[in-house]
């Protein structure tokens, strides 16, 4: 038995029982190196001493201190205490849960961060383009399977380039993938649809209640939320209905449309979620790439359908009210393009956040998009605007607090 004391008032001292001549040498070594007195006490205020097999102890220090090296940045040479402690298995910082907190963690929210900045940057870029489009061609159909068609060709040349690492297909894959592929082209046209009959603001408002149908369709689906969970997604709705209020133009159709497209991205949500627990190996960039090439299947026989007969007289006379036929295209493909990237952004995002967190930031997104087409059309901007943002910002901060406080309620639930 080798047993290690590290006491405040003396060098490491090593009582050998059934050691061998090898290891007493590497031990009197051991004696000529300098050595840091520990001040660690533990729960008794005792100094510190660990005692162990000689085999378990090698295994076990090697085991922690290999959780080091993998982070050496996390490593510095404040005191020995650090070193005695990854050597004792002991984590740097504990929740109150009992999980270890990752040093990593400051990491991933700047990630995050960054993704959901370029979800808002390119969700405003579509919706100006889009609404561009649809004025002087109001053809829905067509432009939303054009916008999949580009996303689809945007994927095929990632993954056939290696840009982007390319899933293994399997019939498991595939079946998985139609429900959310569905729900997402019912949703895109549906919006779009919405967009080509009344103004964003107005689309904006009736889709800012998307929380509500998230937290309704979970909830059928297995999931529980508090009571304030419940309560503060409606100071978000209101809030950003308010922010919007001044742009109002009510249609029937718009607000069908905008209002299907809500169920429809919900459930998109939900079932992409759930995929990607079944697919752990297929990120959000491919489960959204092939979501979208399954979405322009269903779509585009569908559009040619509805309204395929009027496009080519819609064309004409959209190039003879913006007079130059390569700003028309731009126009289209801009909204193309940036539709498949703030999706994409938005199923990054949704890799590491829940449906109902995914619903209020793209509610809060919505009030960024009523502000910048507010600026780009040039519609009247009065101080309701600023209060419903007001009200939207502190529903947010009451539904962080809420949720919160679930994880600590469920564990507490769990032990007992």
């Amino acid at each position: 038995m080798l047993t290690l004391n590290l006491l405040p008032s003396s060098n490491v001292t090593l009582s050998k029982s059934r050691a061998t001549p090898n290891l007493v040498t590497r031990n009197q070594k051991l004696r000529n190196l300098p050595f840091t007195k520990p001040s660690i006490q533990n729960g008794h205020g005792h100094p510190f001493k660990c005692s162990a097999n000689l085999g378990s102890q090698i295994s076990h220090s090697r085991l922690d201190f290999s959780k080091i090296l993998k982070h050496p940045s996390e490593f510095s040479s404040r005191n020995t205490t650090q070193i005695l402690k990854a050597a004792s298995g002991t984590p740097d910082e504990v929740s109150p849960d009992g999980e270890i907190i990752e040093a990593s963690k400051p990491k991933v929210n700047m990630k995050l961060a960054l993704i959901f900045g370029l979800w808002y940057f390119q969700n405003i870029v579509f919706n100006i383009y889009n609404k561009k489009v649809l004025n002087i061609f109001p053809y829905p159909w067509l432009l939303a399977s054009f916008q999949l068609f580009c996303g689809s060709v945007w994927m095929l040349v990632l993954w056939s380039f290696k840009l982007q690492p390319c899933p293994k297909i399997n019939k498991s894959f595939i079946i998985a993938l139609l429900g959310p592929a569905l729900f997402h082209t019912i949703g895109h046209i549906s919006a779009c649809v919405s967009f080509s009959k009344v103004a964003v603001s107005f689309t904006h408002v009736i889709k800012s209640a998307e929380p509500v149908f998230s937290v309704v369709f979970s909830s059928f689906l297995g999931d529980t939320y508090p009571l304030t969970v419940w309560l503060s997604i409606l100071p978000i709705v209101f809030g950003c209905s308010l922010a919007a209020v001044t742009e109002v133009s009510f249609n029937l159709g718009g607000l069908s449309g905008a209002m299907i497209s809500n169920v429809g991205f919900v459930l998109r949500n939900i079932f992409s979620k759930r995929s990607l627990q079944n697919f752990k190996e297929v990120d959000g960039l491919n489960l959204y790439g092939w979501i979208t090439i399954i979405s322009f299947l269903y779509l585009a026989p569908v559009a040619v359908f509805v309204e395929g007969s009027q496009w080519v007289a819609g064309y004409h006379k959209a190039l003879a009210t913006i007079g130059n036929p390569n700003t028309f295209y731009l126009w289209v493909l801009v909204s193309g393009i940036f539709y498949h990237l703030y999706n994409q952004s938005s199923y990054q995002a949704l890799d590491d956040i829940s449906p109902l967190t995914f619903s209020v930031g793209n509610t809060m997104k919505r009030v960024v998009v009523i502000v910048a087409t507010v600026l780009v059309f040039r519609n009247p901007v009065r101080p309701l605007n600023a209060l419903g943002s007001a009200i939207a910002i502190f529903g947010t901060f009451l539904y962080s607090q809420a949720t919160a406080k679930k994880p600590k309620k469920e564990v507490a639930e769990k032990k007992e």
